[in-house]
């Protein structure tokens, strides 16, 4: 077990480039089929972002853990490393769609005939030389340091000297600070400024709580999916549980802040605030409720109980929910404005993109786990995961 390795066999590597496959094919149909550029654009934002804050989220939880001294977490950490080396890919994916027209489709900001007074006072932050200088800073810092802390972590399995640990620690901080401010500006640049008339002081922490509950997701069905082919056997129920009360605490996390950001809006009723959410109660008015079902009600009521928590019956189907669930979160944030009501949908380019995304996601996160041992040996705190037992 101490070696064990993964090994990405033919058959799992079609399936995701079926996947991906099927993510080109509903790509170019929706084009030829006219189903609308700023469509398109919208969805590719949406996905890039998606599987960009997972990656980020993935990255956080192993830097959080080490900065803490957690033992439990070395069990599932190369798992979250892996997870990590999407972010180049997502800046690669998100610069092409800026470049190519779809800054200009998805932004009205970015309209230079424009003679709107609000968006002209303004223009000191929201101009395009200063938002792509933003978006190198952000992709330099994310990929610099997942790069020296999957390194560092890397060497400390193979070397066991604890000056790796003690750089990984350093490299993890630094990550942690700089993500809790780059998430929160990253999501006024390629969020909330769809809809550059409005604002909200709460968006980049509620978007980082559902980065949060997404991230922690995808990890619990990664990690179920990894000891479906016979790895990960010394996760055992106990690091299982604590994923799963993570779950449970950051889906309340979330609905906390959904409600904070709705209630503080609706109750102060000013015009120039409440026209975000009266564009979503009228036109999609289906999506905004189902959101807070199945992003708050499912996980809340369905991992209540310790032993929901504890294995695949119940956790592994409710984390594919909430998956699925801040997707539909995101979806609800960039389409009113970005497309608007009449032309906005979820038909075959929301679901064929995405499973072309999830299918890229799975590729790069699969092909580094290939790429480093499942078991952290000589992690400083890996005999103490072995010896990890919760108490609650």
């Amino acid at each position: 077990m101490e070696n064990q390795t993964f090994i990405l066999t033919k058959k799992l590597s079609t399936i995701t480039f079926v996947m991906i496959a099927i993510g080109l094919l509903t790509l170019g149909a929706s084009y030829f089929a006219g189903v609308g550029l700023d469509r398109i654009a919208a969805n590719l934002l949406l996905n890039t972002y998606y599987f960009l804050a997972i990656g980020l989220i993935g990255l956080f939880i192993v830097a959080v853990h080490t900065i803490a001294e957690s033992g439990w977490h070395t069990s599932i950490q190369r798992i979250g490393e892996a997870m990590s080396t999407f972010i180049p890919v997502a800046g690669l994916l998100l610069l092409i769609l800026f470049v190519s027209g779809g800054l200009h489709l998805i932004y009205d900001w970015t309209h230079k005939d424009h003679l709107d007074e609000i968006l002209l006072k303004k223009v000191a932050y929201l101009n395009e030389p200063f938002f792509y200088i933003r978006f190198l800073v952000y992709f330099i810092i994310w990929i610099s340091l997942a790069y020296f802390i999957r390194k560092n972590s890397k060497q400390l399995d193979q070397f066991g000297d604890l000056k790796y640990f003690r750089k990984l620690r350093i490299f993890s901080a630094i990550f942690v600070v700089t993500l809790a401010l780059t998430s929160v500006t990253s999501a006024w640049d390629w969020l909330m400024s769809i809809d550059a008339h409005w604002f909200s002081t709460l968006y980049g922490w509620y978007v980082f709580s559902s980065m949060l509950a997404s991230g922690t997701a995808v990890l619990i069905i990664i990690l179920f999916m990894l000891k479906q082919m016979g790895y990960m056997d010394h996760v055992n129920h106990e690091h299982i549980h604590d994923l799963g009360k993570y779950l449970f605490g950051f889906s309340i996390f979330w609905a906390y802040l959904w409600f904070s950001q709705y209630m503080l809006i609706w109750y102060a009723n000013i015009p120039e605030e409440t026209i975000y959410f009266y564009e979503r109660h009228k036109n999609f008015s289906t999506i905004f409720y189902v959101n807070l079902i199945l992003n708050f009600i499912v996980p809340f009521l369905a991992l209540m109980t310790r032993n929901s928590k504890r294995g695949s019956l119940i956790l592994l189907p409710v984390a594919l929910i909430v998956f699925i669930g801040h997707w539909l979160d995101l979806y609800q944030l960039i389409m009113p404005g970005a497309v608007g009501g009449e032309n906005a949908g979820i038909g075959l380019p929301e679901i064929g993109i995405t499973i072309g995304y999830a299918g890229l996601f799975l590729l790069v996160v699969f092909r580094s786990l290939t790429k480093a041992p499942l078991v952290p040996k000589n992690h400083p705190f890996f005999k103490e995961s072995f010896e990890y037992h919760t108490q609650y």
